[in-house]
């Protein structure tokens, strides 16, 4: 029976596992305003944003749209709330650098320490909805240590499609069982252990902030349970 002594890789939901988005729109968006004199609910702003990416993907995953990278979902989703928010009057420059946030978000605290211990043992990557270009600078600027950048853009399918697991290991040469997802989304872990892989879960209970109404623990028995990084590489050995 296969189990996580089998695991070759490990593949790392982005958005919230390993980086804090919410934080991060909301600072930089604070320091844009304040430059620009434009004053709004940023928090609110950041959540709003955060609500239109499910529904903007989920046109693609139902075949109404054909494949779009995630960039341009995100920044449809800030042409819709630009009114709302007093951005509407800015230049395309400006619109492009509010779109750009999604590439600097911060790692969580425990992040690089731990993945640069898994590294040592372990491939490590993405399996992120997040388009290659939007990961790879995201990268550069929270000095990620990916060995691989994967996910929706190379399996041509948004998570919870099968495909974007199934192709992410695959082009590994790997066997869905070598693979573990790490994530703190349970539906995101479940969605991968029906296609084969091993499951990590990291709890990250405020990603939402205030609003966070799911996630905050396991709903199942994951092969790993943790609450970092730094913990996740001693439970697989690193």
């Amino acid at each position: 029976m296969a189990s996580k002594n089998d695991v070759q890789a490990l593949l790392f939901d982005v958005f919230g596992t390993v980086v804090d988005w919410r934080s991060s729109l909301i600072e930089e968006m604070r320091r844009f305003g304040a430059e620009r004199n434009i004053n709004a609910d940023w928090a609110a702003f950041a959540d709003d944003w955060r609500g239109l990416y499910q529904p903007a993907m989920e046109e693609v995953r139902a075949g109404r749209r054909p494949w779009t990278i995630l960039d341009v979902l995100h920044r449809e989703s800030l042409d819709m709330l630009a009114a709302r928010y007093g951005l509407a009057g800015l230049n395309e420059p400006d619109l492009r650098h509010i779109n750009s946030m999604w590439h600097r978000l911060k790692p969580w605290p425990d992040t690089v320490a731990g993945l640069t211990r898994l590294k040592s043992r372990y491939i490590i990557g993405t399996l992120s909805n997040g388009n290659v270009g939007l990961l790879t600078r995201m990268a550069k600027h929270g000095a990620l240590p990916w060995d691989v950048i994967l996910g929706a853009e190379t399996a041509r399918a948004y998570k919870p499609q099968p495909q974007a697991y199934l192709a992410s290991a695959e082009l590994l040469n790997l066997a869905p069982f070598q693979v573990m997802l790490v994530a703190a989304h349970n539906g995101d872990l479940a969605a991968a252990a029906a296609c084969g892989l091993r499951t990590a879960f990291v709890a990250r209970p405020t990603e939402y902030g205030p609003h966070q109404k799911r996630d905050f623990k396991a709903d199942h028995d994951w092969d790993v349970v943790t609450d970092s990084f730094i913990n996740l590489a001693g439970a697989m050995g690193c």
